[in-house]
């Protein structure tokens, strides 16, 4: 979702998407006993200045990865296990999911895992130095399926260059979502990055957009929603890629996938 943001000085103040939306929920007893037991060694407080990712991880000079969003952690806790080479900082908001990813980390013994509770475009634009981060993860943000609501999506190009500015040279962006809309939407508005190389070899057309998504020719674009152009719209574009191995399909992945549903996987390089 979108809000005013108050801009440091000599920065314009501007609208900004929010990385998530607040939900009700219930942390159980045992997220509550992780997050006391295992929270001061894996849960790093928010702080408006630069994180040292080496300090943060007990002095590791592993490449580090963040994913924003992880939600009950299951697929970050199979990837952190899988990766034991790499780091993982993940950016969660809502207690209960931090709580299940803690207790995960203790029942699996994972020592490549940071956790931080917070809004991440606050820990993108305040904690992440520039060019520091080998790899991001976002899999299944919210699509925010109403038209009117598109606004609120996450993947935006305001927003997509702050996540490449935090990317070093050579480092990747990988996105998933099962929402073909959203789906296209990410793909356009990465593709038209100009410091990123989307890394699909297959040519895909725009099925989800029509004519009347267009912005109307001479009216101002509103930077804050997603408008196609005329020939976004009659283009090929590089497309999507297989599921890379190291992501695990969830459950709720597994239900869909044999109900016939899709899951769209981008991946892209820093030039």
């Amino acid at each position: 979702m979108t809000e005013q943001v108050n801009s440091k000085p000599g920065v314009q103040r501007f609208e900004r998407i929010r990385s998530f939306v607040l939900r009700a929920g219930r942390t159980t007893a045992g997220q509550q006993r992780a997050i006391d037991e295992l929270g001061p060694q894996f849960l790093l407080p928010y702080q408006d200045q630069i994180l040292n990712l080496v300090d943060a991880f007990a002095g590791s000079t592993k490449p580090k990865i963040l994913e924003i969003g992880f939600g009950m952690g299951e697929t970050t806790a199979k990837i952190a296990a899988l990766r034991s080479e790499d780091d993982f900082l993940a950016i969660e908001v809502h207690p209960p999911g931090v709580g299940a990813l803690l207790k995960l980390i203790g029942e699996n013994q994972l020592t490549n895992l940071r956790l931080i509770r917070h809004d991440a475009v606050e820990v993108l634009e305040n904690m992440i130095a520039p060019n520091s981060l080998d790899g991001i993860h976002i899999y299944f943000a919210d699509p925010w399926h109403k038209k009117r609501h598109h606004k609120r999506r996450l993947i935006q190009a305001e927003f997509v260059k702050l996540l490449v500015s935090r990317l070093k040279s050579g480092g990747y962006l990988h996105l998933a979502t099962d929402w073909h809309n959203y789906a296209e939407q990410m793909l356009l508005v990465l593709n038209a990055e100009p410091t990123l190389q989307n890394t699909s070899a297959e040519k895909v057309k725009v099925k989800t957009f029509t004519p009347e998504d267009i912005a109307p020719e001479g009216s101002e674009k509103d930077s804050k929603e997603f408008k196609p152009s005329a020939e976004q719209l009659s283009s090929e574009h590089p497309g999507y890629v297989e599921r890379p191995a190291y992501r695990p399909t969830t459950k709720f992945e597994n239900r869909g996938i044999k109900l016939g549903h899709a899951v769209w996987d981008l991946v892209y390089r820093k030039k």
